[in-house]
């Protein structure tokens, strides 16, 4: 796969991720719209990854870690707002933090991170360059 085609792979999955966590938000399913919003900057990010090292990104879920090698210009708050977006992975992921997650996901919540997800994937979309 050319590089371009692999950028495009990851831009395609994420808008098509955008898209369920839209119709997971409008059910009520609070928890997995969340969750599959860090899916949907984790591929943002691996598409910058990608682009800006010509190869494949690392099979890691941690939204900063991937962020740090790239080209990314972060400021503090995008780097706590990617810290926050990751416990929503590990926290719906796992048993034992998955009931105070689920808790957590109010409509409020949900309402304003899924919000923030879909600003930050503009941005970060925005700002692939190749």
């Amino acid at each position: 796969m050319k590089i371009e085609e692999h950028i495009n792979y990851w831009i395609d999955s994420a808008e098509s991720d955008l898209q369920v966590a839209e119709r997971l938000y409008n059910m009520g399913d609070y928890n997995w719209c969340l969750y599959i919003g860090h899916l949907v900057l984790e591929k943002i990010l691996k598409a910058h990854f990608v682009n800006d090292n010509k190869k494949t990104p690392p099979k890691i879920h941690d939204l900063v870690k991937i962020s740090i090698n790239t080209n990314l210009d972060l400021d503090t708050e995008k780097k706590n707002f990617l810290n926050l977006v990751t416990t929503f992975n590990i926290e719906a992921r796992y048993p034992e933090d998955k009931q105070k997650f689920y808790q957590l996901c109010t409509q409020d919540f949900t309402e304003d991170n899924f919000n923030k997800i879909k600003e930050m994937f503009i941005w970060l979309k925005s700002q692939i360059k190749y």
